[in-house]
Parts: C-alpha cells; structure tokens; sequence
C-alpha cells in the first residue's frame, strides 16, 4: 500500500469513528432528555394528585408504573436502535476496507498486467526483428522461434484468462459441458510444458482412462494455471508433480512443488482475485493474481473443491477433488 493509499484510508477511518462516535452521543444525549422529561411528567402527574384523596396512593403507584413503563420503552427502543447502528456500522466500515483493498489490488493488477501483456510482446518484437535483419545459423533460429512461441503462448494464456475473468464477473459464460477423457487432457498439458520449457523438471503420476463431466476449454484453463504457478513459484533445479486418480466416488487431480510454500493464514486468500503472495514491492514472480481465482471458478462450476496443502519436506500440493456421483 502506498504512503498516499494508507493516508487515504486512515482518514476514511478517523471520520468514520467520529460519526459514529457522534450517533452513540447524540443517542445517550436523547435518552437522558427523554428519561429527564418523563421524570418531570411525573411529578407534575403526582402534584396533580390530592393528598387527602382516599385513593392517593394506588393513583401515585399506577403514575410511577407508567413512569417505569416509559423508561423501559426509551432503553429497550434504545438499545435496539444501538444494536443497529453498531451492525450497520460495522457493516459499512467491513464493505468500506473491502472496497479500499479492492480498488489496491484492481490498481496493482493494472500495473502488473500491464508489464505483463509489454514483456512478451517486447520479447517477441526483438526476435522477429533479429531473424529479419540477420542471417543466423539453424540451431539460433530455431531458438529464437521457440522462444517467441514461448512469449506468444503466455502471452495467449493471459489474454485468456482476462477475457474469461470479464465473462464470469458479467455472467455471460456459459458452460458447454460434455464426458471428455481428462486424462488425455492432462497429458497434453503436460507434454504442452515440457516442450514450452524443456529445462524444467516435470514428473507425472497419472491414472490411465479417467473421464469426467466437464467443459474441456475451462478444465484445460485449470490445468495449465496449476501447471504454470507450480513452475513459477519452484526452484528451477527442482521437479514438480502432476497427479491424478480415480476412487471409487471421486477423482483427484494435484500439482506439487518445492518452493517456499504457502503460509497458513494465506493458503484461502490465494484463490482471492486479484490477490498474490507476499509484498508487492517486493515480489520478483510474475503474474496477475488471476489464475488460481479462475481456477477457483472453474472447480466451483464442476461441483469441485479446490484446497492447498503442504508439501514435504517443503513446498505445497494444489488438489481439486471432482466428485463422481
């Protein structure tokens, strides 16, 4: 958060606590000069009253009960309409800091998604120009290639995941599920990496013939989201593992690493959208903090759950579970 960002939002606090300190001292004002009244009602009622009337006492006592009765109705009315301020306040101060925090992170999202859509374009403009201007030997031309390719496919994979972003939070997506073979799907992905980045490390452990209900574009989008934050938050020396069986009642697709990990109190906000691990003026992993919110989604459509776990002896396992029956 920017020093700007931090006086705005200790300002919207400071103001929001006077008012509501305001609202309890103006109800505490009125209830004393309610209670102050009907204390003078009552005396007036009771001077009203003779004293050598044979019924002076039951008059004074029906006079007091309904002095009682009134004090009752200012504090129950009052305590009520405190309770309600205090949950609207609350309300409103939650929905406010909400609001303060989604607008940080739409911000920082634009900032990061603009370095992200430039570097690969950029990357890409340098190699077309290069094999243009110069003649190169076969092995630098083909590297060249493959690493515009590189840059073109994620630069496809973040369009898309923008695109479909906007389309869930519209609600214009819909679905066109079908049985697929999810493994074939998931071999593909990964035979997809292997090929994208032939340095990295990456092991399989994948059931043969699982199908499932499902829309292939979007489980597709998953896996490759997966896929690719295991391999951005991994050591580069370092294997991950893609998994997947079938039981009886369920099917369980995971992703593990061995990087850092994820702590506790995070493991639930890295499905947040817009939300990334760590500081965001110190962070060196690229992203957007769209992927695992979409992967989220996607589960979420598919009568899935998806959890992070930790992986030993360090690093994390994402898991989805698909339900069969």
């Amino acid at each position: 958060m920017t020093p700007s960002q931090k006086k705005r939002l200790a300002l919207a606090t400071a103001v929001y606590w006077m008012l509501l300190l305001y609202i309890l001292a103006a109800l505490i004002y009125w209830f004393i000069a309610l209670e102050n009244q009907n204390r003078v009602i009552t005396d007036i009622r009771l001077n009203q009253i003779k004293r050598d009337n044979p019924e002076y006492y039951s008059h004074a006592l029906k006079i007091e009960a309904a002095a009682k009765r009134k004090t009752i109705q200012y504090i129950s009315e009052g305590t009520t309409f405190l309770l309600l301020i205090l949950v609207g306040a609350v309300f409103v101060f939650r929905a406010t800091r909400r609001q303060i925090k989604l607008s940080q992170q739409q911000q920082n999202f634009m900032m990061t998604v603009t370095h992200e859509l430039k570097t690969p374009i950029a990357v890409a403009q340098l190699n077309l120009e290069t094999l243009q201007k110069r003649q190169l030997e076969e092995d630098t031309r083909q590297k060249l290639i493959s690493n515009t390719l590189q840059e073109a496919n994620r630069l496809n994979t973040l369009c898309n995941n923008i695109l479909f972003a906007a389309q869930l939070d519209a609600g214009v997506y819909t679905a066109n599920k079908q049985e697929i073979n999810f493994t074939d799907l998931l071999q593909g992905c990964v035979d997809s990496f292997r090929t994208r980045f032939p340095l990295r490390a990456i092991e399989e452990n994948i059931q043969e013939s699982v199908y499932l209900i499902g829309e292939p574009l979007l489980l597709q989008m998953l896996v490759n989201n997966l896929i690719d934050n295991a391999l951005k938050y991994a050591p580069k020396d370092q294997p991950i593992l893609v998994s997947l069986h079938q039981s009886e009642k369920q099917i369980h697709f995971a992703v593990a690493d061995k990087g850092e990990g994820i702590e506790e109190g995070e493991k639930k906000k890295v499905f947040d959208k817009f939300y990334r691990v760590g500081q965001e003026n110190t962070r060196k992993t690229k992203g957007t903090g769209l992927g695992l919110y979409l992967c989220k989604k996607i589960v979420e459509g598919h009568r899935a759950n998806i959890f992070v776990s930790d992986n030993q002896p360090q690093g994390c396992i994402f898991n989805v579970i698909f339900r069969t029956t």
